[in-house]
């Protein structure tokens, strides 16, 4: 499995400039390698802004990749959660088996910076879309792809884009078993095994296995929810063993970052090659990820570390109990959660004692706290993030701190993501 280390290397001869919201004023025109060569403290740096810390990222791909050799699987982390080059590299460094995208933007993306094997998690039925991959895989033999297929309609579709473009190469096709209520995927298994059917009749595919996403039948840690995963899984299991496979090694893929001890547990023994697709875990979070994830409940040897943090600055006190800080919904997540305020950089807890986050305008956090906190203008708010997900996509540039809790960070590297 590879990826194009000069390609990834390059980022660093990129120019800092308006474009980057995070860039700092005083590096523009510089480019990042130049920038960092001079270590630079993250006070140098203005709000609103989203940072990484490199002792998270580290501790979290380590750890899942222990994890992952240890239970004998495969991980193809999902690209989308963070859409950054150079951390899809230190993933892949890492041991990762390949890289999962959403859709074809994000995989011309990752072609862009040579990645050797992708799964896209979903049905391909772009006419366009499928002729720009026939044409990656005739170029390029060392080039592995596979997406997935939920009707006969779209190996129909698929079959005669794939014809239309002259495409060599068969493109390797999982049939995506769905449930009711979740998203995409056929709900009946009689039905799954007549796709697989029209996928071997077809020439320009070749059927390679089964994928499933557990995480749409659950949003919690409950007995009702590990229940209903365990059961679609077991619904997984048993497609699998109906079908009749093109390939020497099928595959079997789900796992998403909050039921994937469940899945090896169920499906890493039904002799086909059991693929996850958790890409959450990188940053992992002080919100959703944080209650969730199998780590957190046990299932590994430590827990993982939120990596990604907010940065907002004091810009009102209109009100005895209330702060304006100038971060809002275009630059932190907010959909799994709200923000949870944690420190004042280089003052540590004390002026948020009782506070937190009521609500984000588009620009803008509404911070409530005690009517005698000495938090003032200018006082800048460190915060704990909830889903990365949609943190990332926020930033086309996003600085790597040493510790997050040192009085004033030295920024160790920019992450540039491609959204």
């Amino acid at each position: 499995m590879s990826i194009d280390s000069a390609a990834v290397a390059a980022l660093r001869e990129e120019r800092l400039d308006w474009r980057f919201k995070a860039a700092p004023l005083q590096a523009t025109g510089v480019t990042v390698g130049g920038y960092l060569a001079g270590r630079p403290s993250l006070s140098e740096f203005g709000t609103p802004l989203l940072t990484l810390e490199r002792r998270a990222l580290d501790h979290n791909i380590a750890t899942m990749a222990r994890w992952v050799a240890a239970a004998g699987v495969s991980l193809a982390p999902h690209g989308k959660s963070t859409m950054a080059p150079a951390l899809w590299q230190r993933q892949l460094a890492a041991g990762a088996w390949g890289l999962t995208l959403a859709n074809v933007p994000q995989l011309r993306v990752a072609r862009s910076f040579g990645v050797s094997r992708l799964m896209l998690a979903g049905s391909l039925v772009d006419p366009a879309g499928l002729a720009w991959v026939g044409a990656e895989l005739d170029g390029d033999p060392g080039f592995s792809f596979s997406c997935w297929v939920d009707s006969a309609r779209s190996v129909a579709i698929m079959d005669a884009a794939l014809r239309q473009a002259g495409t060599v190469r068969p493109v390797d096709v999982c049939v995506e078993l769905g449930a009711p209520g979740g998203r995409t995927g056929v709900r009946d298994a009689d039905e799954a095994v007549a796709i697989a059917d029209a996928v071997r009749a077809a020439p320009t595919l070749r059927l390679a296995g089964v994928a499933g996403y557990e995480g749409a039948l659950g949003h919690d840690a409950s007995t009702a929810s590990l229940s209903a995963v365990d059961g679609f899984l077991k619904r997984m299991a048993d497609l699998h063993g109906r079908l009749r496979y093109e390939v020497d090694e099928p595959i079997v893929t789900a796992g998403g970052s909050a039921y994937f001890d469940q899945v090896v547990e169920a499906l890493g023994g039904v002799g086909a090659r059991l693929v996850l697709r958790s890409g959450a875990y990188v940053a992992h979070d002080d919100g959703f990820y944080r209650a969730i994830s199998p780590f957190s409940r046990g299932a590994g040897p430590v827990p993982l570390r939120p990596a990604m943090h907010g940065w907002a600055r004091v810009v009102s006190r209109p009100e005895p109990g209330l702060a304006l800080l100038d971060a809002g919904k275009r630059d932190l997540p907010f959909d799994e959660g709200l923000p949870e305020p944690q420190a004042v950089r280089g003052r540590g807890g004390s002026a948020l004692a009782g506070a937190r986050v009521t609500a984000l305008n588009d620009q803008l956090t509404f911070l409530s706290v005690d009517a005698g906190s000495d938090l003032d203008c200018g006082d800048v708010v460190r915060l704990g993030l909830s889903h990365p997900c949609t943190a990332f996509d926020k930033w086309t540039l996003i600085p790597v701190i040493d510790d997050v809790e040192a009085p004033d960070p030295e920024v160790v590297d920019l992450v540039r993501t491609y959204f």
